[in-house]
C-alpha cells in the first residue's frame, strides 16, 4: 500500500506542477457579507454582527455576468459564504440571478435562520449543497460559537433542509480542538441518526480568533485519535471525511479523505471578498501580498489569468524546515491559510506527528 501511495502521490506532485502553469477555476468563493450572528471563537474572518463595506447587488450582477461570459460555468461551482450569508439583505436577489444564469451554487451557514419557509426558498433558487457547522453537543457548540439557544436552531434548521428534500448534499462540519474531541462518539451517534450526506471533521487552525486561544489547538495524541476515528468509521461505511487542510503522510493519506491532498488555492479556488478584492482561500490571513486585485476596478478574469503568482509555486523552497524534508514533493509546503508568510514556514506540520 505504501509503494501505491507513494506512486499516486508522485503522479499527483507532476500534475500540481502543471497545474501551476495552468490553474483550472473549479470553486469562486463570494463572501456576501462579513455579519454574523454567533460570535465563533475559530472564526478566520474575525465576522461581526455590522455589514461594514460591501459588494452592492449591481456589482455581483456584473461579476457574474463576467465570470459566464469568460469560464464555463458548468464546470464551476459558487460557493457561498460570509459571516452568515443569510444576514445579507440582498442574498436571494443575488442567488435568485446567479440561478437564472446557470450556476450550480452551494452555501456553508450556521443554520439557526433555516426555516422551512428559507430551505424552501433557498431550493426555489437553485441551491444545491450545503454545509452547516456543528461544534460540538449543545451546551459545547453554544460555548464555542456564542450564540445560546444556537446548537437547537441549527439543528431545526439541518432537519429543515432535510425535509425539503430538493438539495444534492446536506453535509455538517465540525471543527474539532483539544476540548471538544472528547465528544466525538455521542456526536457520532447524533450524526449517524440525521439523514444528511456526509459528516466533515476539520480540527482547530491557528487562524483568526482561535490565535487567542493556543490551549484548544489539537494535541499529537489529538490528531492520531482525530484520523483513527476517521479511518475507522469509513471503513465500516459512514460518509465521514477529514477536510482539505493538510498533507498527512503516508499512513493516512486517502484514508480519510477521497483522495490525496492538494491545496486549492489559486490553483482551483479564487474568491471574492465581501468587499471585493480577490484572493484565493479565504481562510488565508488577509494581508497585501495575497490580495490580488478587486473587482471594482479589474475584471476577475484578468486577476485569475495575471496573477496568483504566490499560490503557483513550492512555497516548501522558501522553508529551512521543510528544504531537506523528504516529504516535501508531495507537501510543497502545506496549506496555503496555515503559511507563516512572515517566518516563511508552515504554522501546523503534521512530520513528527503522524509521520516522521
Amino acid at each position: 500500500m505504501k509503494s501505491i501511495k507513494e506512486k499516486h502521490l508522485n503522479m499527483l506532485a507532476d500534475y500540481t506542477e502543471k497545474l501551476y502553469r495552468e490553474p483550472k477555476l473549479r470553486h469562486l468563493f463570494l463572501e456576501l457579507t462579513l455579519q454574523c450572528n454567533a460570535h465563533c471563537f475559530h472564526c478566520g474572518s474575525n465576522c461581526t454582527p455590522f455589514a461594514g463595506e460591501e459588494l452592492s447587488l449591481d456589482e455581483y450582477r456584473q461579476l457574474l455576468d463576467q465570470v459566464k461570459e469568460d469560464f464555463d460555468i458548468s464546470k464551476l461551482m459558487l460557493c457561498i459564504t460570509g459571516g452568515e450569508p443569510l444576514l445579507r439583505k440582498e442574498f436571494f436577489d443575488i442567488m435568485e440571478y446567479a440561478h437564472r444564469l446557470g450556476y450550480n451554487w452551494g452555501m456553508t451557514s450556521n443554520a439557526t435562520l433555516i426555516t422551512k419557509e428559507v430551505a424552501h426558498r433557498l431550493a426555489e433558487c437553485g441551491m444545491s449543497t450545503i454545509s452547516v457547522s456543528i461544534d460540538g453537543l449543545r451546551d459545547t457548540h453554544d460555548k464555542l460559537r456564542g450564540l445560546k439557544g444556537g446548537y437547537d436552531r441549527a439543528m431545526e434548521g439541518i432537519q429543515n433542509l432535510i425535509d425539503e428534500n430538493a438539495f444534492q448534499a446536506v453535509q455538517v462540519t465540525t471543527v474539532i480542538n483539544h476540548e471538544n474531541i472528547n465528544e466525538l462518539d455521542e456526536m457520532f451517534k447524533i450524526m449517524d441518526k440525521l439523514d444528511i450526506d456526509s459528516w466533515r471533521v476539520i480540527n482547530l487552525e491557528p487562524i483568526g480568533r482561535a490565535l487567542q486561544r493556543p490551549d484548544l489547538m489539537c494535541t499529537k495524541e489529538d490528531y492520531i485519535r482525530l484520523f483513527d476515528f476517521i479511518r475507522e468509521k469509513r471503513s465500516q461505511g459512514y460518509p465521514l471525511l477529514y477536510g482539505c487542510s493538510h498533507y498527512l503522510g503516508l499512513e493516512y493519506e486517502a484514508e480519510v479523505r477521497d483522495w490525496y491532498w492538494l491545496c486549492n488555492a489559486g490553483v482551483y479556488t479564487a474568491s471574492i471578498m465581501a468587499n471585493g478584492d480577490i484572493g484565493a482561500c479565504l481562510d488565508i490571513e488577509r494581508r497585501p501580498e495575497v490580495i490580488q486585485g478587486n473587482i471594482r476596478n479589474e475584471r476577475f478574469l484578468d486577476v485569475w489569468k495575471n496573477r496568483f503568482e504566490i499560490f503557483r509555486r513550492d512555497i516548501s523552497d522558501e522553508s529551512e524546515m521543510c528544504r531537506d524534508c523528504g516529504h516535501r514533493r508531495f507537501c510543497r509546503g502545506d496549506a496555503r491559510h496555515s503559511w507563516d508568510y512572515d517566518k516563511k514556514k508552515p504554522m501546523v506540520c503534521m512530520k513528527g506527528i503522524l509521520f516522521e
